[in-house]
């Protein structure tokens, strides 16, 4: 039997992911690897820095695969990070310890000029590597899931250089000057679909796109720098690769998911856990994943099982994949994250 046949069919996650309806759903968590796990910490203190370790085949792919031994996930998540397109592209990127990413801040025009899409697949070949070994590791019951994150939230990390709660800069030159903001969102696309294809050819069977701040965009430049890149991103990638399933994150965007979904042509919506369940089962006509607040999940006990129970029931009888509608908080059990699971497939 062909290979990606047999995904498809075996696959739960895919299953679902392609529009049937999976009871138990398929479960997985996103940020599932990293540092609420033990092991994560162990291995983390035996290299230098948080690129590094993306860069480094053999760790990444170790840190991939710990989540998914502890907890039987239905699928792995490539553990890498949205800004190493950029570093690829030529920007400087660097993580500091409770701080979180930093970016040389790009500026306006004449900072486009040191961008260059011609090193992302060399640059960024160690996180292919690494996703060749997940796959090689994994059972035919387990997907691998390759990421990166959408053009208007990588550019918004670009121009302000750091995390921030509006992302004003990035706003300010997209009104000011939306020529050379189109320019670079363009050049964001580009780079992005060479990063998630080649994903796809190491391994990768589904892959999420994460627009992080979508929802910090006005209703206009939703359109514009969410969606509009969006779909020209999933049709290079389902002409390239017709097989692979395209999960879409437009986090905070509220019921504007819906002509998301129906504009971009992704297979599956994941909803943060601020938009109602009960409208996403409606108004969502394809695949939805997520919606559990990662704080239930930190809490855990009977209010987790609770939502657990909330969530199956708003969801049967529709294709669903049981997720946060964020990542794993740093601070949380791992032993609730079992529970959760059990939980899940009761």
């Amino acid at each position: 039997m062909d290979r990606s046949v047999l995904s498809v069919t075996t696959k739960p996650l895919l299953r679902a992911l392609g529009g049937e309806a999976i009871d138990p759903p398929p479960v997985w968590l996103m940020r599932q690897a990293g540092r609420f796990l033990p092991e994560y910490r162990k291995l983390r203190a035996q290299i230098g820095t948080f690129l590094e370790l993306c860069y480094s085949p053999a760790l990444a792919a170790e840190v991939t695969l710990q989540p998914v031994r502890r907890f039987g996930f239905d699928a792995a998540i490539l553990f890498s990070d949205i800004l190493v397109v950029p570093d690829a592209m030529g920007q400087k990127v660097w993580f500091e310890e409770k701080v979180g990413p930093q970016l040389e801040p790009l500026a306006r025009r004449h900072g486009l000029a040191d961008l260059t899409v011609d090193r992302v697949r060399a640059h960024l070949a160690p996180v292919y590597d690494a996703a060749s070994r997940v796959k090689a590791a994994l059972d035919e019951r387990t997907a691998l899931i390759g990421f990166a994150g959408a053009p208007w939230t990588v550019a918004a990390y670009m121009i302000e250089g750091h995390g921030s709660r509006d992302f004003a800069a990035a706003k300010h030159w997209a009104l000011a000057e939306p020529e050379s903001f189109a320019t670079l969102i363009d050049l964001l696309v580009e780079a992005t679909a060479i990063h998630l294809s080649a994903q796809i050819e190491a391994g990768a069977e589904a892959v999420q796109i994460f627009d992080s701040w979508a929802g910090v965009l006005s209703a206009q430049e939703f359109d514009r720098w969410s969606i509009a890149p969006t779909v020209k991103l999933v049709r290079q990638l389902k002409a390239a690769h017709p097989e692979v399933k395209v999960i879409g994150f437009p986090r905070g965007c509220g019921q504007r998911a819906a002509e998301y979904a129906a504009a971009t042509g992704v297979d599956a919506i994941s909803i943060d856990y601020a938009t109602p369940a009960e409208w996403a089962r409606g108004a969502l006509k394809c695949a939805v994943q997520g919606n559990l607040d990662p704080v239930v999940l930190l809490a855990g006990g009977p209010m987790m099982a609770r939502e657990v129970r909330r969530l199956r029931k708003v969801f049967a009888g529709a294709p669903y994949v049981f997720n946060l509608g964020h990542g794993v908080l740093p601070t949380t059990p791992p032993e609730h994250v079992a529970e959760l699971v059990r939980l899940v497939r009761e």
